[in-house]
């Protein structure tokens, strides 16, 4: 074995562990320009790796590809960088599905919060409606609702609210409708 072979074969070695550490760099990140830095280090090893095997093999023709690599991996990264620039700050992170299933939580959490006091809200203005109508409220305070209903108690003849429509039923025509 010459010294032109080991050098090659010494070259190749460290490419390839430094190819598996950027692949292992992009799959950690935590940034997108983490990210995109591995990736530009895998196709720089790769362009290296072509042309160590061109020289190896005293091969001129590949060289067309070497310039065609280098310029895919340049305008990917200035593409990325250019869009990167205008992303929010946390963003650009994985996040993990811990993170997704506590910030889904979160947001189901707000949700029934906020349903909550609407039905609240809802209710007082319902409620002071029928005191007014019922004679400046001569009939006494207004019981609130069952627990887990929406719909009012009963007050006299003026208590038409009707229930919110369910999942099922919007409030539109009849499902089954042909025409």
């Amino acid at each position: 074995m010459s010294p032109f072979d080991v050098v090659v074969v010494a070259c190749s070695v460290l490419l390839t562990l430094g190819a598996v550490l950027a692949i292992v760099r992009a799959e950690k990140g935590p940034s997108m320009l983490d990210r995109t830095i591995a990736l530009d280090i895998v196709v720089t090893t790769m362009i290296a790796g072509i042309a160590l095997y061109a020289a190896y093999f005293r091969r001129a023709d590949v060289v067309p590809l070497l310039v065609v690599l280098s310029l895919v991996g340049f305008v990917g990264s200035v593409t990325v960088a250019r869009f990167a620039a205008v992303e929010p700050e946390g963003e650009g992170r994985v996040r993990t599905r811990e993170e997704v299933a506590a910030e889904e939580a979160e947001k189901r959490r707000l949700e029934q919060e906020e349903e909550e006091s609407r039905r609240r809200r809802r209710h007082a203005a319902e409620s002071e409606a029928l005191a007014a109508a019922d004679g400046a409220g001569a009939a006494g305070p207004v019981p609130e609702p069952p627990a887990g209903t929406d719909e009012p108690t009963p007050h006299g003849s003026r208590a038409t609210v009707e229930p919110e429509p369910d999942d099922e039923h919007h409030g539109g025509p009849a499902d089954e409708e042909t025409r």
